[in-house]
Parts: C-alpha cells; sequence; structure tokens
C-alpha cells in the first residue's frame, strides 16, 4: 500500500513537469533521469535494523535482553530473515557475534555478561543484515552500551582531566577498592601509551583522600584517540598489584566549529540561513555564542546555539567579502574561524516554509546566475527512504522558484531535496524533515496507579487496528531508582529509523527530537540536518549507472557452502555430500554443480552445535577433499563516532544500579561450606615462555573446551580468533582493526613460545591443545620489533606425560590424521533461545525472599488480539518509587511506535 502510493505520487509529478514548456531542450531528458533512478532504488532495497534493550546499562553477571526490528522498502522482494549483532569493546576489539532469526521482521536474543569474558567498559553494539553490509556501515545500527563491575574488579577510581595548555593536562585521580574504601597513602606507577609505544610515565603515591594528580604531556593529538593511562597500584604484603587502565578521550580539550549555508553555498546578494555546529574533541556539542563579522570587521550577524552545539542565523552576504565567525566557547575561550567563500553565481534549494499540508521550496539564485541562465530547465528530484518521492523540470522564470510538496503523499522520515543540471549534475541539496503520516498510537495503562512491592501488576496495551495489518511489539518495565536514565540520551525505534539511519556519524541525545516536551526539537532536527553528513548514494553515480557491487544477498537462512575436489585439486562434479546437526536430529544431502560448489541453504540449528559435512557417500571418497568457504561478516570499523556516548566514569554513573547488582550477586552465589580434596591445576600462559614475557594481558583466552568440532584446527581458528581476520589471498591472518585500515602486517603465531608460520598450523592436533591466547597489542614492542609482526596467538598444547606409552595401532594413528572428506565444525548458529525470569508472588513465603531486579519485566514478542488488545501480568520487585515502562512495536506495513508510561511503587 506504501510503495503504491509513493509511485502514484511520482507519476502524478512527473506528468505535471512535462506540462510545463522549457526554453531548451535538456541534455538528459527528466524521464531518462527518474528511470536510471528508479532502477537503482527498484532493485537496490534499504534495510535498517534496531535494537530494543530491556535497559540502557548493564553490570558484569548481567543478561543482556534485546529485540531486533528490520523495515525496509521494497515489498516485492523477500527481506532478509537474519540479523547480526556484534558486541565490540572500546579499543574497537570484536567481543562476540550474535546470529538472530527473523520472523515477520522481528527477532529477540540475549547475552550473558559472563564475568570470565566481559569487564567493565563501555561497549557499541552494531547490528546489520548480509545485505546491508554490501554498503557503507555508516549506516549500520550502532549503540554505547556501558557495563560495570561489582564482582570481579578490584580497583576503582573517579578520574578527570584539567587542560592547561594545547599539549599539557592534569590528570586527577581517586582511588577505592572493590568495598568501596579510599587506598590512601599507596606507592604507584603510572604509564600513558598511544596503544602501541608509551609516550610518557612516571612515579607517585596517594594523598590520604586517595588522590593523586598526574602531569601529562601529549605532543601529538593522535595519541588520545587510542591513547591509554595504565597506573599500576602496589599492593599490600603478598597482595598483587592492583591495575588500572583509563582512556585518554578526554585528556585534551579541543574545539571546532563548521558553518553550513543552506543549500550548500553562500550567494552574492542573496539573504541565506546559515547553519553551524561546534563539536569537541569528543564528539559532543559545545554551547557557543559569537558574531559574524566582515573583512572590516563590522558585526553583521549574531548566534548562539540552540541545543548540542548546533544553531543557524540568517544574514546577507556580499559579493567580494570574506567573513570570519569570533566564537565564544562556554568554557571562556576565543576562536575565529571561517565562514564559506561568497559566491558570485550559483542557485541553491531552500526550505521557504513549513507547515502543517506543505513543504515549500525555494530554488534561488543570485542575480548573476539567472541573468546567464534565465530560462533554462534544472530538474528537482525528492528522495525518502529509497523511493523517488518527486521529480520535476522547473524553468528560471525568476529569480527564485517556489515548489508546493503536499506532506500527505510523502513517507515520514528525512526527505533529500536535489537540484540537478540537465546534464544529471548535482548542484545543491537540502535535507528536511516529514512526520505527516500517522504513527502507531500505542495506548498503555495499568490497572493501579500506585502498587506495593512484589504486587501484581496487569498492564495494557492497545492500537488501533490499521488495514487489519498485525504488528508485533516489545515491552521493559525498569525500576528506575535502580536504573535511573534520561530517556532523550537513548536511540529509540522512531529516532533511528526516521532520523539516524540515514544520516552518518555522531549523534547526540537522538530521543531528544521526539520528545514532544522539548520545545524546540523540530528547530534542533532541521539544524542538525543541515549539517550532518548524508550520501547513501551518489545521483552521479546512478545516471552514469555506476551501481555498487553486490557480494551478499539477503539471507533467507544459514547457509554453508563449499568446494569438493579430488585430492590432485580439480574440482569434482555431481558428488554427493551429507549434513549433520545431531542436535537437531538434522540430515541434508546436496550434489556439487559443474564447478564442484556446493551449498546446504536455509539451515536453522542453534549457535554451538556440532555440525558435521561428509562426502564419503562417494565410491572413490577416500581421494576427496572438502573446503569449505570462510563465513562472511562485516569487519569492525576503527574510526567510531559514537564514542562521544562513553561514560568516563562508569563506578559513579552507575552508582546506584552497581550497589544492587552487589546486592543481586552476593544472595545469587551463596552456597554452602564445601571441602575440596581435589588438586588444584596450574593454568598455563604464555608468560611462562620467554620470548612472550614481556606481552601485557591477553585480550582474549581460549580454553581447550572451546577448540572442538574441527578435525583442521584452521577451521576452528576461522571462528574462534576475536579481532582478527583471515586473507584469502594472501592466506595470512591480521588484527581486524588495522586491517580495516589498509594495514597488511600480518599477526605472528607461537606454538609453546616458539614462532611458526601459517602452513604449520594444521600440523597441530585441536585435540592437543590446551589454550590460545590472543594479544591485539604489543605495548612494548618486544615482539612486533623482533618479527615485524602485528598482534600475536599464542597456542600452548597440554604437557604429557613422560612416562613411556605403549605404541599405537595403525588404526589409532589414522584416526588421528586429519580427515578431508568429513568435516566437523562448529559454524556461528542462530542465537539460543531463553525465556526471561518473571517470578511469581502469589502467597505469603514466597514474598519473603529479597527481590533485586532492575529489569521487572521483559517480553520482546508481545502480540495484539484482533481488537488491538493485549494485557500483561507480572510482579513488581521490591524497589520503591517510579517503574518505567517502555513499548516498541512495527506493524506489517512499516509503521512505527514507541511509548512511554510511569507507575508508583510503595
Amino acid at each position: 500500500m506504501k510503495k503504491l502510493s509513493i509511485l502514484l505520487f511520482t507519476l502524478f509529478f512527473l506528468c505535471f513537469a512535462k506540462s510545463g514548456i522549457g526554453q531548451q531542450i535538456p541534455a538528459i531528458p527528466i524521464n531518462t533521469v527518474v528511470e536510471k533512478v528508479q532502477k537503482y532504488f527498484g532493485v537496490y532495497p534499504v534495510e535498517k535494523v534496531h535494537l530494543h534493550f530491556d535497559k540502557p546499562y548493564y553490570a558484569v553477571g548481567d543478561t543482556l535482553w534485546f529485540k531486533t526490528y528490520l523495515t525496509h522498502n521494497l515489498y516485492e522482494y523477500s527481506p532478509s530473515k537474519i540479523v547480526y549483532v556484534d558486541m565490540i569493546n572500546s579499543k574497537d576489539s570484536l567481543i562476540q557475534t550474535l546470529r538472530v532469526p527473523l520472523n515477520d521482521n522481528g527477532g529477540k536474543g540475549q547475552l550473558v555478561l559472563d564475568p570470565q569474558f566481559v569487564a567493565q567498559d563501555n561497549y557499541r553494539f552494531r547490528a546489520y543484515t548480509l545485505w546491508m553490509s554490501n554498503f557503507d556501515p555508516s549506516y549500520f545500527y550502532n549503540k554505547i552500551v556501558p557495563v560495570g563491575d561489582a564482582i570481579n574488579k578490584r580497583l576503582g577510581a573517579e578520574v578527570s582531566f584539567t587542560p592547561e595548555s594545547s599539549t599539557k593536562t592534569k590528570v586527577s585521580l581517586q582511588f577505592r577498592d572493590r568495598s568501596g574504601n579510599l587506598i590512601a597513602r599507596r606507592k604507584l606507577s603510572w604509564e600513558a601509551i598511544d596503544g602501541w609505544d608509551p609516550f610518557g610515565k612516571g612515579k607517585a603515591e596517594t594523598d590520604d583522600m586517595g588522590r593523586v594528580n598526574i602531569s601529562l604531556t601529549i605532543k601529538e593529538r593522535e595519541y588520545i584517540k587510542k591513547g591509554r593511562l595504565i597506573v599500576k597500584l602496589d599492593g599490600e604484603k603478598l597482595e598483587p598489584a592492583l591495575v588500572g587502565n583509563y582512556s585518554l578521550q578526554n585528556a585534551l580539550w579541543d574545539a571546532d566549529v563548521q558553518f553550513f549555508p543552506e543549500g550548500g553555498d553562500l550567494l552574492a546578494g542573496v539573504p541565506k540561513k546559515v547553519a553551524f555546529k561546534a563539536v569537541s574533541s569528543t564528539g559532543k556539542g559545545l554551547k557557543v555564542s559569537g558574531k559574524i563579522v566582515d573583512s572590516k570587521k563590522k558585526e553583521v550577524a549574531s548566534f548562539q546555539d540552540l541545543a548540542f552545539g548546533m544553531g543557524s542565523f540568517d544574514f546577507l552576504p556580499t559579493s567580494g567579502e570574506k567573513y570570519k565567525a569570533n566564537v565564544t566557547f562556554e568554557n571562556g575561550e576565543e576562536r575565529s574561524f571561517d565562514l564559506p567563500e561568497v559566491k558570485a553565481d550559483g542557485i541553491n534549494v531552500v526550505l521557504h516554509k513549513d507547515d502543517d499540508a506543505n513543504l515549500q521550496m525555494g530554488l534561488i539564485a543570485s542575480e548573476s546566475f539567472f541573468t546567464k541562465m534565465n530560462n533554462q530547465p534544472f530538474y528537482v528530484l525528492g528522495q525518502s527512504n529509497g523511493h523517488l518521492v518527486y521529480a520535476a523540470q522547473a524553468t528560471l522564470k525568476n529569480s527564485s522558484v517556489l515548489i508546493n510538496i503536499p506532506k500527505d503523499k510523502l513517507p515520514n522520515g528525512i526527505v533529500q531535496l536535489t537540484i540537478m543540471q540537465p546534464d544529471g549534475k548535482p548542484i545543491s541539496e537540502r535535507l528536511v524533515f516529514n512526520e505527516s503520516q500517522p504513527l502507531l498510537d500505542i495506548a498503555v495503562k495499568t490497572d493501579k496507579e500506585t502498587y506495593a512491592q512484589k504486587e501484581a501488576v496487569k498492564l495494557s496495551l492497545h492500537v488501533a487496528p490499521k488495514d487489519s495489518l498485525q504488528g508485533n511489539y516489545s515491552v521493559s518495565v525498569t525500576d528506575e531508582a535502580k536504573v535511573p536514565y534520561n530517556d532523550d540520551q537513548d536511540l529509540g525505534i522512531l529516532a533511528n529509523f526516521l532520523v539516524t539511519s540515514d544520516l552518518k556519524g555522531f549523534i547526540e541525545q537522538p530521543n531528544y527530537y521526539f520528545n514532544a516536551k522539548n520545545e524546540k526539537r523540530k528547530a534542533a532536527l532541521d539544524n542538525l540536518l543541515m549539517t550532518q553528513g548524508f550520501r547513501r548514494f551518489s545521483y552521479t553515480d546512478l545516471i552514469a549507472e555506476k551501481l555498487p557491487p553486490v557480494e551478499a544477498f539477503p539471507e533467507q537462512g544459514i547457509t554453508l557452502k563449499g568446494t569438493l575436489r579430488l585430492n590432485t585439486g580439480r574440482t569434482f562434479q555431481n558428488g554427493g555430500l551429507l549434513l549433520s546437526v545431531p542436535a537437531r536430529n538434522l540430515r541434508k544431502d546436496v550434489y556439487t554443480d559443474v564447478n564442484g560448489r556446493f551449498a546446504f541453504e536455509n539451515l536453522v540449528f542453534p549457535d554451538s552445535s556440532k555440525v558435521t559435512i561428509s562426502a564419503r557417500g562417494n565410491d572413490n571418497f577416500r581421494n576427496l577433499v572438502i573446503n569449505m568457504d570462510p563465513t562472511y561478516f562485516a569487519g569492525v570499523d576503527q574510526a567510531n563516532p559514537y564514542a562521544g556516548n562513553n561514560v568516563q566514569n562508569i563506578d559513579q554513573e552507575m552508582k546506584a544500579y552497581l550497589s544492587n547488582s552487589k546486592n543481586e550477586y552476593r544472595t545469587s552465589i551463596l552456597i554452602d561450606e564445601v571441602e575440596v580434596t581435589g588438586i588444584q591445576r596450574k593454568q598455563v600462559t604464555s608468560k611462562e615462555f620467554s620470548a612472550l614475557s614481556g606481552l601485557s594481558m591477553p585480550e582474549h583466552r581460549i580454553d581447550a573446551d572451546r577448540i572442538t568440532g574441527c578435525n583442521v584446527l584452521t577451521m576452528c581458528l576461522t571462528t574462534l580468533l576475536t579481532g582478527i581476520t583471515f586473507d584469502n589471498q594472501t592466506m595470512k591472518y591480521y588484527v581486524s582493526r588495522n586491517y580495516n585500515q589498509g594495514s597488511r602486517v600480518p599477526v605472528q603465531f607461537f606454538l609453546n613460545g616458539m614462532p611458526i608460520d601459517e602452513p604449520s598450523l594444521n600440523s597441530i592436533q585441536p585435540a592437543e591443545i590446551e589454550a590460545i591466547e590472543i594479544f591485539l597489542r604489543d605495548e612494548l614492542g618486544t615482539v612486533s620489533r623482533t618479527y615485524q609482526n602485528d598482534g600475536v596467538v599464542s597456542i600452548m598444547t597440554k604437557k604429557t606425560d613422560q612416562k613411556k606409552q605403549p605404541r599405537m595401532s595403525l588404526a589409532e594413528i589414522e584416526s588421528m590424521l586429519p580427515k578431508t572428506n568429513i568435516i566437523d565444525m562448529m559454524p556461528l548458529g542462530y542465537v539460543k533461545e531463553r525465556t526471561f525470569y518473571a517470578p511469581k508472588y502469589a502467597t505469603a513465603e514466597s514474598k519473603n525472599t529479597n527481590d533485586y531486579r532492575t529489569t521487572v519485566y521483559w517480553n520482546p514478542e508481545v502480540k495484539l488480539d484482533d481488537a488491538g488488545n493485549v494485557t500483561l501480568d507480572f510482579y513488581n520487585a521490591d524497589g520503591n518509587g517510579k517503574y518505567k515502562v517502555v513499548v516498541e512495536g512495527q506493524d506489517q506495513g512499516g509503521a512505527i511506535g514507541r511509548t512511554i508510561y510511569y507507575y508508583n511503587v510503595k
């Protein structure tokens, strides 16, 4: 329905455009332009992904629950049925990838924040479909989720920076132990590193309040992007040293202010609206005020930011003049910035008026440009969410032309208006926001306004049925006293699908623009659209028919592909292969094509399932070799623009939550006293080998119990080596973050402390491996300087008993050799299904327990009846105060909605 209305609207304007009489024949007729643009839009659907989390932050040991939503702009194709969710730490290392199946464009998943593998940090959750990975990853879903630690962390610290000059800063730290006590009069050493080499070091001692000040010189600003401050406090008596690791992202103050004339240019003699954006080195907006002065230092305009360092002002530029902005920042700093050069000739598209009925756009030209281009044709194209929603040919009969675009014919979201020359070259662009289509009206109410602790709650939802379209919804209920959070900072489904998924770069407080309580939100959103990047596609490329290459299509299920060959290397045609997944009682067979290729498609199995592929059904199976294709995942983008949302002092920002987490953890792990009679086995580490003793702690450790399901080690490594990328052309492994930036310095492998090359890996029996440690950084350079490598993978085998072993039989020897005609592997499967635990307090005895839950209720699969109603039942926890209900949803037609509701617990 939505697709049809858009096409009809487009045709209406095309017919209207043809009725106009142009004075010259365009180089490229508008019908040709529209045809080429529509060809792209019709073949390259736009998919967007959204995640709804049960709460905005977590603690180590929690289970993180989420709902996935997929929206797409075309309805005559089969959209993706799989969403990938990446967990990436603040060092841009991939921690885990989840594969989430979709049903009716919705899915669900969870992730246990295991204390063995997850530490306190700011984690970036990234989500995308394989189809989306064909295009710019800037349009993936991204959100920073802080994770605190109330279990393992032995050292807490509050960090602040006081910049003293452009290269010097004072770092103030106050240390506490795991019980919250100040660590007074303790000697320490510190070192500042840029990710590889130290650029500062020293020693100090904490005062009576556990505080210490460090003077730090940072000569290169590049250091702060990946820079870390590592502090080591001396241990007491036999206790080990306490080590803290802190980001230097906020170490130095810096600011940049950019100016964006509406439509792209300052045109001489044309009154213009100019937007500006003032940002700090972290990417967040800065409060500013200032004046625009000409070459004679005469003030021609003044300005002040409206929100998040963004604002706008109007002024009339004069031909031949040069303008500067004298800017004053909130901290008193003053700087000057040049405005863009004034152009004598040009034409721009501007927003003249935005009312309830129309977007009134204007084409404005300078007088000299109009004189030269009088009666010349121009094209005006409007694009929204991958649809061409407006196309017209306009002729310059005046220096300004007004165009009315009815808003009720436009979809919700960003509309990109572009002026194009008759030869197909874009010359001006303006982004505007349309919200004329109704959102899902999600009504929420409870059977009472105020409840007691552990009392039963009946929560009712109602969404008016729309054309009998069903929808799926997710509901979270949290105790806001334990999980305080400004909802403007969150990334809801409206802000994501309608704004952030179409813009590049960091957007501060995205929900602000959809909170009706913010009176300036519409003006602030317009400033955002004038200053934020938008380049999902290039009109120039589309008209030249330079279509982007496609390497992956929308997935309909898990696919395992490969090639079957003879041991001579020749491909094997019409060979039979059998796949089995014992955990799912699944068996499937395929045959190879003329090139020896095979594919098992639309598979369904949970993660950590053993999958066996066998070619032993063929007569000459002993001579066959199965080669599996590596699984493709999007690389981790290193220039993380979302780091502006990183929380610097997690301990303080999440104090209430972590205090509750500590109580919850103590309650959940109390066990009866037991006597341990077994022998503790010492864990083997890379530190035992002299060649690797200079390395710091590994980013990842893989123990023997995870190295299963493969006869050939390299098959295991493709899925186990977190943060490492394998290149099929060079047949080498690289640190992913650096590989994605163009580096081709390989990882160095070590076996029991001895360097080995990649061809030697498959001589190692997976069953003999004790552990694998991954070092993505060599901070002291003890290994990289010797081997000219980037990153280390240390493989350690089990220590064998030196007693004489009996001779092995030939059959036993053969069983240990890698088999090439049968492969066991553990590919990434679907995230395992789990149900959120919701206790019932139906009796007085059941209420006699402590309930520290922060997420009181979570339901990612809420279904409404035919009348659009549903009632959900759950029990409150022990917390008093406001409980926050967040409901998000999407119907089958793509309409979306979000609602927040509060009730009280006393």
